[in-house]
């Protein structure tokens, strides 16, 4: 049975911190299943007219988060959806009930490298701070339970490219498929 099949329409969320690579490693993973991609912060976005920041800026982070969830529950209505999330998605408990709808997969990358990768990026309103490592291991410690509580940990591998993570996580996606998931596959296909 071919792993499209065996997902059978679930969609695959991406967790983790800002610069992770949920949007990079989204995209590709899509590409690679057949699945259509969709980023909530792009979302969040158009449904409110402004960027992220505004929306902070305008509403504080729990508008953006009420609006967050409402965008996440619209998503997960659909079916064959490589989503990327944003980063604080896992911190509101109804948003897990979305969640897990489908397979969550968390990409966990150490602090020193998420720091490389959002050096001088002016789009993260809570890294707006005189001292964003500090703020980001906050942040990290904050989540940190939450995201563990993902059907599968991608740990970072230096120097990896964004096609071979792609690939760990295809192969490691039947690992952790529910059996649930796979009885009614085999079901529909009899």
């Amino acid at each position: 049975m071919s792993l499209v099949a065996a997902l059978n329409g679930l969609d695959l969320f991406l967790v983790g911190l800002m610069g992770s690579g949920k949007t990079t490693i989204g995209q590709r993973l899509a590409e690679s299943l057949g699945y259509t991609y969709v980023d909530t912060d792009h979302l969040i976005e158009r449904v409110a007219g402004r960027s992220i920041p505004e929306i902070f800026a305008e509403d504080g982070e729990a508008g953006f988060r009420k609006l967050e969830t409402r965008v996440l529950e619209e998503v997960a209505s659909y079916r064959r959806l490589v989503v990327a999330t944003g980063g604080g998605i896992v911190i509101r408990p109804e948003n897990w009930s979305y969640l897990q709808q489908g397979l969550v997969i968390w990409l966990d990358v150490p602090i020193p490298e998420l720091l490389r990768r959002l050096e001088g990026d002016q789009n993260r309103p809570l890294l707006q701070t005189d001292d964003p490592a500090a703020t980001l291991q906050a942040i990290w410690e904050q989540r940190r339970d939450r995201y563990a509580q993902a059907d599968l940990q991608l740990p970072f591998v230096a120097g990896e490219e964004p096609a071979a993570t792609v690939e760990r996580i295809l192969a490691a996606i039947p690992s952790v498929l529910k059996a649930d998931v796979l009885d009614r596959t085999l079901q529909e296909q009899e």
